[in-house]
């Protein structure tokens, strides 16, 4: 079963966020709140958890993952980006954003896109996804809890926990999220792509 934390959505209890990320540092799986919608969430290096996302949302091998970062210089770490590139970027960020850019030899080939070498990569502006960063000390591999049997991400966090209960390790709840997914904007190309609109304004990328 899966161990359900109810957190305050401003000042978010450290010892739930400790035992959460002790459960991510045992290779777990867990939900967790962005300022998007809820997310699947583990380590980088977890190879199981990657499979439960996977069998979960019943992703192909071409989905893009995404490393969820703290800061710029987490981002720094794992993407190859310009000048122009970067200016873009720190301009929206922490933001619904996703960006898609090349990724360093810090990121296991397993989770690029199998072509074009590429990782998802953002900043959340929320503050329990960041008090989890900050706890970890290290980036998150996640990707947006999307179930296949729905048409929107779900909202409620008890509802997680009694719908996956069994196949994930810990929810994560500061109150509902939002059901639209973050704006992806693809970096990888000379020009900048929107392959998804979402929760960012994609104004500046347009």
């Amino acid at each position: 079963m899966a161990q359900y934390y109810e957190v305050h959505p401003r000042n978010p209890q450290r010892r739930a966020l400790n035992q959460a990320a002790e459960i991510l540092r045992s290779d777990g799986l867990v939900v967790y709140p962005t300022d998007s919608c809820f997310a699947l969430g583990c380590r980088v290096g977890n190879k199981d958890g990657l499979e439960r996302i996977r069998t979960i949302r019943k992703l192909d091998q071409h989905h893009h993952f995404t490393l969820v970062c703290r800061n710029f210089s987490e981002l720094g770490q794992l993407v190859n980006i310009n000048n122009a590139t970067f200016r873009a970027v720190k301009a929206t960020t922490p933001g619904s954003y996703t960006f898609i850019l090349p990724a360093t030899k810090e990121v296991p080939r397993r989770l690029l896109h199998p072509k074009k070498k590429t990782i998802g990569v953002r900043i959340p502006d929320h503050v329990t996804a960041q008090a989890l960063l900050d706890t970890l000390d290290e980036p998150l591999l996640s990707s947006t809890l999307l179930l296949p049997d729905q048409q929107e991400p779900m909202t409620n966090g008890w509802d997680i926990k009694q719908r996956l209960d069994r196949e994930v390790d810990a929810v994560i709840d500061s109150g509902d999220c939002g059901t639209d997914p973050t704006t992806v904007v693809d970096f990888s190309e000379d020009e900048p792509e929107i392959a998804r609109y979402g929760a960012g304004d994609p104004t500046p990328f347009e």
